[in-house]
């Protein structure tokens, strides 16, 4: 039996390759610095990688990562909240 008080390990059963470290026949990236500071990223042999996602910088290629706990990408370029335009369609003729 485990411990009460030990947190579980997400890359449990991930081992280091030539090619880099495998989990479940996929093989992970280390993570990029936009993910520093994310509450997910978790270090194994002295590097960091993200369990959620195996390559970091595609999730971040076209703006904010989902996964990310440090960021938001609830605003644009202008400054302007971005509004999904189904729901605001919606909203604007239930006469919210």
């Amino acid at each position: 039996m485990a411990k009460k008080n030990a947190k579980i390990h997400a890359l449990d059963g991930a081992e280091m390759t030539a090619e880099g470290l495998s989990f479940k026949g996929t093989i992970m990236e280390p993570v990029i610095d936009k993910c520093e500071g994310c509450e997910r990223a978790i270090e194994v042999e002295s590097k960091t990688y993200c369990p959620s996602y195996a390559q970091p910088a595609v999730k971040w290629a076209k703006g904010v990562c989902n996964f990310a706990t440090h960021a938001r990408a609830g605003v644009d370029k202008e400054g302007k909240v971005k509004v999904n335009p189904l729901k605001a369609s919606k909203r604007a003729a239930r006469g919210r």
